[in-house]
């Protein structure tokens, strides 16, 4: 027996997790490694930031935020205990090591794993003994078992001399009624060492923490967190449709049923999913079990009835246009809010980004926004739509022949928009109808 075969890694790990001698990195300083990276500086450990984009990495060690919802001061607090790094050298100092890289879809909603391999490839000759590995990027049920574990050099025995755990992030942006460490953490280990370890080290952050049986458990909990949300959004969208059809307003019937005191929870209505997990994870569900041979039918309906909401509000836009007799050529269309959803700064998957796409390729030439959280924005990769957001005075809205509200952000003055608004089409429910409110 070597003489690192007799040093007990667990025991030396988790005393100086304890005794918050250990150093952190997290990689990926997105939406959910930077919140993640300042929870842990608070609570007093030594904190590296590891991110592939350097402009990124250069404005957090400027002390500058990028997201809203953090504060400069935050950012401040972080690199007095650490800092941050576009390169990987430094991942061999850190005792716990947590990826959170995003997992995005390619063409034909196909999961793209590239960043979760990329990172294991970067950081594989750089691992040591006695280190803890977590994955928080969101994937299908064995993920870490086959694209971290079985990866791993020779002389990392996992659960013995190496660490390896999965741990959901359900960080819910806008909410602010919760913060990151009040949400209850799921873990899992690779072996029992590993659960109790990576037990450990969360609960000097997190008030609750909830132990998996399992990686793949642990994995497939955070997708059924989310499919649960995009199937019944996509089931009240479906009611949407119908209600119209009817020509019923879907939310004076939601308010009628909301009365039912048990067996009913509502879900409300909306432009679409958007957002890094609703509208990616089925797909990575949904492809999982179609390898199993699985047809996963809830799945896939959720998604197309979502999808089709864009489809609705353009035809709904149409018809008005027709109806006021103004050509598409000339109209003039506002969209309210870009951000995926109220009250935040983040544009990932944003439904009103698809809308603007399909009225674009529909040859709508007289679009712009605005968003109190989004001040520009340049969308060069996808399709072109460089445009400042639009400030919102009465002298402003007249110009435009519809309004369209998308993302219902409660810094919108609701009563001057519809006081000097000409047409507004209402995608969140906060108006009742009227001569000049149309639902969609």
């Amino acid at each position: 027996m070597t003489q690192i075969d007799k040093i007990n890694h667990k025991e030396i790990l988790i005393s100086k997790i304890l005794k918050k001698k250990t150093i952190i990195g997290v990689i990926g300083l997105g939406y959910v490694g930077l919140p993640l990276s300042i929870l842990f500086a608070k609570k007093k450990f030594k904190v590296l930031g590891f991110d592939s984009n350097k402009n990124k990495v250069k404005l957090i060690n400027s002390e500058k935020s990028y997201i809203e919802r953090i504060f400069d001061s935050e950012i401040n607090l972080l690199l007095k205990r650490g800092k941050c790094f576009s390169e990987f050298e430094k991942i061999t100092e850190c005792d716990v090591i947590i990826i959170c890289v995003p997992t995005p879809l390619k063409n034909k909603n196909i999961p793209d794993l590239s960043s979760i391999k990329n990172t294991i490839i970067s950081i594989k000759n750089k691992l040591r003994p006695g280190q803890l590995l977590i994955l928080e990027s969101t994937s299908y049920p064995g993920t870490t078992r086959e694209e971290v574990v079985q990866k791993l050099d020779k002389n990392l025995i996992p659960g013995k001399n190496f660490f390896i755990g999965f741990s959901s992030e359900r960080i819910n942006p806008g909410f602010n009624e919760r913060t990151i460490n009040q949400v209850p953490k799921v873990v899992s280990g690779y072996s029992n060492d590993c659960l109790e370890i990576i037990s450990k080290f969360y609960h000097t952050g997190f008030k609750k923490i909830v132990k998996a049986k399992s990686l793949e458990i642990a994995e497939f909990s955070k997708l059924l967190e989310n499919i649960y949300r995009a199937v019944n959004i996509g089931f009240i969208n479906e009611m949407k449709f119908v209600a119209d059809k009817m020509k019923l307003d879907i939310y004076e019937i939601l308010k009628v049923a909301s009365t039912k005191p048990f067996g009913f929870r509502p879900f409300n209505p909306g432009p679409g999913i958007g957002g890094h997990c609703i509208p990616i994870d089925p797909h990575y569900l949904y492809w999982k079990a179609k390898k199993k041979g699985i047809k996963a039918n809830f799945i896939k309906l959720s998604a197309e009835t979502n999808f089709a909401v864009i489809n609705f509000i353009q035809k709904k836009i149409t018809k008005i246009l027709k109806v006021s007799k103004i050509k598409k050529n000339s109209s003039k269309i506002l969209i309210l809010g870009i951000a995926y959803k109220k009250n935040v700064d983040d544009l990932r998957e944003s439904a009103s980004i698809n809308l603007i796409k399909k009225l674009q390729k529909d040859k709508y030439k007289n679009i712009e926004y605005s968003d109190p959280h989004i001040k520009d924005t340049i969308l060069t990769r996808e399709f072109s739509f460089n445009k400042k957001s639009l400030n919102l005075n009465p002298r402003n809205l007249k110009k435009f022949d519809i309004v369209i509200l998308m993302t219902d952000h409660d810094k919108f003055d609701y009563k001057m928009i519809y006081a000097n608004s000409q047409r507004i089409i209402d995608c969140r429910g906060r108006y009742s109808l009227d001569h000049k409110v149309y639902r969609a």
